[in-house]
């Protein structure tokens, strides 16, 4: 992890990454999104910690879920908010990221919340803004989803209570996904005993450690006797060429269906970052089951944003 992203006092310049942060520091933000998620709850949800911020929301990637939840963080949070069409820009026209970017801190911009599809990107400009500014990563090539990662991590610990001795088990397109890359970073750091990487071989990373991570081929084996089972869609846009022969296949091989749930525990949960692609890497009954806490995991999206952009800005929580 960059060192420009944590401050002498153990707080956050930027968020750039979860590779390289402590358990600590994860933790705080964790509790700082529960009382983020009571406050959700009242019937006026807003608190004025960004009063006088604004959060620009700078997608060079589509994005639904993850722009909205930030904004609606934001909003929660009091600041303005300002979300760039990238199309109709400045970037369209030529214009360096950089100097867009300096124009928007012209105009009193604060947080800057970036997708980009080149790895390294936010980290470029994180490097190439003053003190004042901050940076989040929402996204970067196959690089890294920090926000995803935390969110997944505290989905987990809400309704497993602890990490000792959990059985995770992520399935799917790891070797393409950012979303995995900081979801095992994540819970490595907070010390889950098992991490299992499920699917085909294509599908792995060249680079995985077999000191902190077990790899498994087939269904049957990678889900068996899991607490937590998390789905991970194909990342097609992300593929130099296409690798499976087809979606029936790769579900016949490698779907979530109701049959291979009972091998996990009875008590386990199933997640997916979503979108959700059914009847490809996860089957209807399974996504809509009591199991699933998928929809849970955008809920408390928004208060680990909220955590995220408050410590960002107040350096004394």
């Amino acid at each position: 992890m960059s060192n420009i992203q944590i401050t002498k006092k153990d707080n956050f310049q930027h968020l750039l990454s979860i590779e390289g942060m402590n358990k600590e520091l994860i933790i705080k933000i964790f509790d700082i999104a529960e009382t983020f998620l009571k406050i959700g709850k009242n019937d006026v949800k807003k608190v004025p910690l960004l009063r006088g911020k604004t959060v620009c929301n700078l997608f060079f990637e589509n994005s639904t879920r993850t722009r909205t939840t930030f904004e609606i963080a934001a909003k929660r949070l009091s600041a303005d908010v300002l979300n760039l069409d990238i199309s109709s820009s400045s970037q369209s026209k030529g214009e360096s990221i950089i100097d867009t970017i300096n124009n928007l801190i012209a105009m009193s911009g604060n947080i800057f919340v970036i997708r980009h599809p080149e790895s390294g990107m936010p980290e470029y400009i994180a490097s190439n803004v003053n003190k004042d500014v901050h940076i989040i990563n929402a996204g970067d090539g196959n690089n890294s989803h920090p926000t995803q990662g935390l969110l997944d991590a505290f989905t987990i610990r809400k309704y497993k209570k602890d990490f000792d001795g959990l059985k995770i088990a992520i399935i799917g397109d790891i070797k393409h996904s950012r979303v995995a890359r900081s979801e095992m970073h994540a819970l490595s750091i907070l010390g889950v005993s098992e991490i299992r990487l499920v699917g085909p071989k294509i599908f792995m990373p060249d680079d995985i450690d077999q000191n902190k991570f077990m790899e498994f081929n087939d269904m049957e084996s990678g889900i068996s006797d899991v607490d937590v089972v998390m789905m991970l869609r194909i990342q097609k846009e992300r593929m130099q060429q296409e690798i499976i022969p087809s979606e029936e296949n790769y579900f016949e091989s490698f779907g979530l269906t109701t049959e291979l749930m009972k091998l996990a525990k009875k008590n386990a949960i199933v997640m997916h970052p979503g979108p959700i692609n059914r009847g490809v890497e996860i089957q209807t009954e399974v996504a809509d089951s009591a199991q699933s806490v998928i929809l849970a995991q955008v809920t408390f999206g928004i208060a680990i944003r909220m955590a995220v952009m408050t410590m960002l800005i107040d350096k004394n929580i």
